[in-house]
């Protein structure tokens, strides 16, 4: 008889307990309905502890809610020109979100017979679909703020709301080139607020997800900013892979083709650096003034000097103000000038003379490659460190080029006045 007596009282008490944590959640919607949103959530936090209610999706879309009504009382000021709290209203949407997503996670567990009653879901849906685009304006606010996670935040959530569960298959909605440019600005505010690993997952989820073309950015740009971080982080071994696998999905991208035949340099494989610029040039002439060049320099380096002259030629060929192969080509006719002439004040009478011939006419084939790479800087506003290195070149030119009896001394006063101080 105790003994029943006691098992009465215990399931009395725990009926007594969980009336008492529903009677919190119907006062915390009652606050909800009469506006006082302090009070709702503090009731809200306290059955959100309980865990009698701790599980129940009823709280949390209660929660949500709140963010909610937050989030619609200040849109309503703004809807109808009045003085309004943005702060205040997307840090409600913001607040929304997550319980939401919990509320309907949530409902749709099972019950004890298996089955799935997801009460709050149609109404989730309908919120979160209205509230999407707000997300954007949410993360160009905090972006301006910057507080550059938590516009992170906005533009990502705004990227996750189509792809949530409540949505398979509703096909609700437009992901269209303003739904890919988020994307973009999700990655570039988790950047600014250098939240690094996180950018990393976003990049790459950009890369596995089908690509949408945009104004805002393109697929190649995204291995350009993944190889970069990567970079930054010191993480050389994802660096290569991603330069590797971007140059072969995007072979007329110079920063991910430069960077990859860099790597092969700086690893001594010439020939497979000849042979990948070989192929890459087959297939995409837009990069043949840059990837010649480097070829006619890798052939210099091995000491083929009239194979590597030949590539800096084919260069200038197909792009006559190829800066690269402009300088390198004259550099090869000045250096080439430079070997003859060592030692060559011993030399008889006559090799002297030939000498001469074949220095001056070294240095007048250097002289146009180097006054139109002159003007191509000067045309572009080249930084002054890239024009100095030409002066100086010009200088030993015009100076030596007067020496051998063609006078330069006007052309040779004015490169002096150009460079700066230190070189004159």
């Amino acid at each position: 008889m105790r003994k029943v007596l006691f098992l009465t009282v215990i399931a009395l008490l725990s009926v007594g307990t969980l009336s008492a944590q529903s009677r919190v959640l119907r006062d915390a919607q009652r606050a909800l309905r009469s506006n006082d949103l302090n009070e709702a959530r503090t009731l809200a936090r306290q059955a959100a502890e309980h865990p009698d209610t701790a599980n129940d999706p009823a709280l949390w879309k209660l929660k949500g809610d709140i963010g909610n009504a937050a989030f619609d009382a200040q849109l309503t000021r703004l809807m109808l020109g009045q003085d309004a709290n943005e702060r205040v209203m997307f840090d409600g949407l913001f607040e929304s979100f997550a319980p939401y997503v919990k509320a309907d996670s949530l409902g749709q567990l099972p019950d004890a017979r298996g089955r799935v009653n997801n009460r709050v879901r149609r109404d989730i849906q309908s919120i979160l679909r209205a509230n999407h685009m707000h997300f954007i304006n949410g993360g160009i606010f905090f972006n301006e703020q910057r507080n550059f996670a938590r516009a992170a935040d906005f533009f990502e959530i705004f990227w996750n709301i189509p792809f949530l569960p409540m949505f398979e298959g509703a096909n609700m909605f437009e992901l269209d080139e303003t739904f890919q440019t988020m994307k973009f600005y999700a990655v570039i505010t988790a950047l600014q607020a250098e939240q690094y690993p996180r950018a990393i997952v976003m990049m790459n989820r950009i890369l596995n997800e089908p690509f949408i073309e945009n104004s805002e950015f393109t697929e190649s740009d995204i291995f350009e900013l993944l190889a970069s971080t990567y970079q930054q982080l010191g993480d050389s071994v994802r660096f290569l892979e991603t330069i590797r696998t971007g140059a072969a999905r995007f072979p007329d991208n110079e920063f991910l083709v430069l960077n990859y035949l860099h790597e092969l340099i700086t690893d001594g494989q010439y020939n497979r650096a000849i042979e990948y610029i070989d192929r890459t040039v087959a297939a995409n002439s837009a990069l043949a003034c840059n990837l010649i060049s480097v070829k006619g320099a890798l052939l210099a380096e091995q000491g083929d000097l009239e194979a590597a002259d030949r590539e800096f030629r084919r260069a200038l060929s197909i792009d006559p103000y190829c800066e690269n192969a402009l300088e390198h080509l004259a550099r090869s006719y000045i250096v080439r000038v430079q070997d003859l002439r060592d030692g060559a004040w011993n030399l008889p009478r006559a090799e002297q003379l030939e000498n001469n011939r074949l220095a001056l006419e070294g240095y007048q084939a250097a002289l146009p490659l180097l006054e139109t790479l002159d003007e191509v800087l000067q045309g572009r506003s080249a930084p002054q460190h890239e024009q100095t290195g030409v002066l100086l070149l010009l200088r030993n030119v015009y100076f030596n080029l007067s020496i051998l009896g063609v006078d330069k001394s006007a052309q040779l006063e004015a490169v002096e006045r150009r460079l700066p101080e230190e070189f004159r």
